[in-house]
């Protein structure tokens, strides 16, 4: 079982626009759908996609919009009841892919209530369905207003304090702030999940651009993580693919384009990739190729549509072994770069 935690969970609207986004025009739209969101709402959408049995823990009332579409999807979901009604965000699409996200800022949460979603987590990491305790929880997404930016390093102390050896391993996807403070209290996790320009943004090294373009530079911005405590970094790069950076090594992996329709949900896919492939004992560059394999899946999908894993092409993925990196200030020298073909 995979738990995911939802502190700022959305009903998600997507506008599929037939041409151009104008603004200040009147344009009619192509279609209009709705689905639950949120970060870790996805990945768990994702999981229970591809049959892999997923918790999402959120809060909201039983009769909010969220809760309705999670049963109509078949996800399966533990919430903590609060009386504001859940955020709705829009996404526009457009025929090339360009997508335009209008984020609300959702309800705050008492600091009481904060504390009873912690213990719902908790009990639901404990024990699934079958008894058996979570082996992956993720952490995913922004945080609604007033709460700490720690956050995220107070629900991973409190899960490991509360469950022991049972705790399962800690994933974390998130930017800015809540991103940051994750990685506060000694409470790094076991795998962190930014793009480019949030491992610029937490590393301090280079631009969202110059990882991009330079993958031996954004492996050492991932090293420097592993040296503070993180167990892993899968690094989505979008068009250039994706690295996975652990204490044993790294690698790079890549596709063909794909034609995309909607960004929305990509990362979010990859990273239910890499875990679906994690948990069935694939080795780290297999769980990047099925990583990158779910992101591009999901990119060729219409507004919020989430990939089986049927839907996916995984030998469409190359995956290459990266040997060293450049050195950075702050970390130690390395050999210079090379690559290994792994297939």
């Amino acid at each position: 079982m995979i738990v995911t935690l939802t502190v700022n969970p959305s009903l998600d609207r997507t506008v599929e626009l037939p041409g151009t986004l104008v603004r200040g025009a009147v344009q009619r739209a192509a279609s209009v759908s709705e689905e639950p969101g949120g970060k870790g709402v996805n990945v768990c959408r994702a999981l229970t996609a591809s049959g892999i049995h997923a918790v999402a823990v959120l809060p909201g009332h039983d009769d909010d919009p969220v809760m309705a579409g999670l049963r109509a999807s078949g996800v399966s979901y533990a919430n903590l009841p609060i009386t504001a009604t859940l955020r709705s965000n829009i996404t526009l699409t457009e025929p090339d892919g360009t997508t335009t996200k209008i984020n609300a800022p959702g309800p705050a949460l008492a600091a009481s209530e904060q504390d009873g979603l912690i213990r719902l987590l908790v009990e639901t990491c404990a024990a699934g369905e079958d008894g058996s305790p979570a082996s992956w929880l993720v952490l995913a997404g922004s945080l609604p207003p007033g709460a700490s930016p720690d956050m995220y390093a107070l629900v991973a102390h409190a899960v490991r304090r509360h469950l022991g050896s049972l705790a399962p391993r800690i994933a974390i996807d998130s930017s800015g702030a809540p991103l940051n403070g994750a990685l506060l209290h000694n409470a790094a996790p076991d795998l962190l999940k930014p793009n480019a320009a949030e491992l610029a943004e937490v590393t301090g090294i280079g631009t969202e651009d110059e990882l991009e373009a330079d993958p031996v530079l954004a492996v050492a911005a991932a090293r420097s993580l592993i040296a503070r405590g993180v167990g892993a970094v899968l690094a989505t790069l979008g068009a250039k693919g994706a690295l996975l950076v652990t204490a044993d090594g790294s690698w790079q992996a890549t596709r063909p384009p794909v034609t995309p329709r909607s960004t929305v949900g990509a990362g979010d896919s990859a990273l239910a990739g890499y875990l679906l492939a994690e948990v069935a004992g694939a080795p780290p560059s297999d769980c990047l190729r099925q990583a990158v394999a779910h992101g591009a899946a999901a990119a060729s999908l219409p507004g919020t549509a989430l990939p089986t894993l049927g839907q996916t092409d995984p030998g469409a993925v190359t995956v290459s072994a990266i040997a060293g990196t450049a050195s950075v200030p702050g970390t130690p020298s390395t050999p210079a770069a090379s690559t290994q073909e792994e297939d």
